[in-house]
């Protein structure tokens, strides 16, 4: 009697990595699809996709990459599916727009009770 095979992975068949690259702005999103051999890194992955020049970016160390939402460091070996993601700046500082919309409620609020 035999085993029932398995089928392979695509990974474990060509050795090579499946993985994305995605960089999102406000109003769009670029997602490129690369195969990658094992040991490739966060930033080869990056600079391999083209995404830098198609958003005319340059890949220096202060450029904050993450895989799945996580931030990880440039030299971080890919894995099988992962999906590297480039960061963009904060434009504003989250806990100071919410202390803006607070202060903005809280005197909304006062005017509308001493308006009474």
């Amino acid at each position: 009697m035999t085993k029932p095979v398995t089928p392979a992975m695509p990974e474990e068949l060509t050795g090579m990595l499946n993985i994305e690259v995605v960089y999102a702005l406000p109003t769009s999103q670029t997602l490129i699809t690369l195969v990658v051999p094992p040991g490739t890194t966060a930033i080869a992955a990056v600079r391999q996709s083209g995404i830098l020049e198609q958003h005319q970016m340059t890949a220096s160390k202060e450029l904050p990459l993450g895989i799945f939402g996580k931030k990880v460091s440039h030299d971080r070996p890919l894995k099988a599916m992962d999906r590297v993601e480039i960061y963009r700046p904060l434009i504003a500082n989250a806990k100071e727009m919410r202390r803006q919309r607070a202060t903005k409620q809280k005197t909304a609020t006062a005017k509308r009770a001493n308006s009474r």
